[in-house]
């Protein structure tokens, strides 16, 4: 009986031990953050839209495929020059959201692969990493394609 009570105390005084080690977290300030950095990542995909309307007079479906393609390219190379994991651990998931987030999660772990050269440490890494996410969206891109073609005609 006073073994239990033993391994009961010493329970307790391994969580106090616990919580005076474990760093506070700051929920306000993270949410703030991600709020402010996601939208300002938004606001420069918005801007882009708007030059390229006023620059290029582009049709609404070839902007939006046009600020895609360079959201993407900026986050990609953000990536590339070790920029974007910055912002990402300031601003946490408000850099994870945009579109910009999917360029960081494919070029990331190619880039631990930098070492074994571009082409076949890089350039193999990108592609296995970027395949499955492609043809998976691909397939689903088709399923959905059929299912609005049987149901909705």
């Amino acid at each position: 009986m006073n073994s239990a009570q033993e391994r009961k105390n010493k329970a307790k005084q391994y969580q106090q031990k616990v919580q005076q080690r474990m760093p506070k977290s700051n929920t306000l300030s993270q949410c703030v953050r991600a709020f402010l950095i996601g939208g300002v990542i938004c606001c420069i995909g918005q801007l882009i839209h708007d030059l390229c309307s006023i620059w290029f007079a582009l049709t609404e479906d070839e902007l939006s495929s046009v600020t895609a393609i360079v959201m993407v390219f900026l986050g990609a190379t953000l990536t590339g020059i070790g920029v974007y994991d910055k912002i990402g651990s300031f601003a946490g998931a408000g850099s994870v959201i945009p579109i910009t987030g999917f360029a960081n999660s494919i070029v990331s772990p190619a880039m631990e692969f930098k070492r074994e050269g571009y082409v076949m440490g890089v350039g193999a890494k990108l592609f296995s990493i970027a395949g499955p996410v492609l043809v998976y969206g691909v397939c689903a891109s088709i399923l959905a394609g059929l299912v609005t073609l049987i149901f909705c005609s």
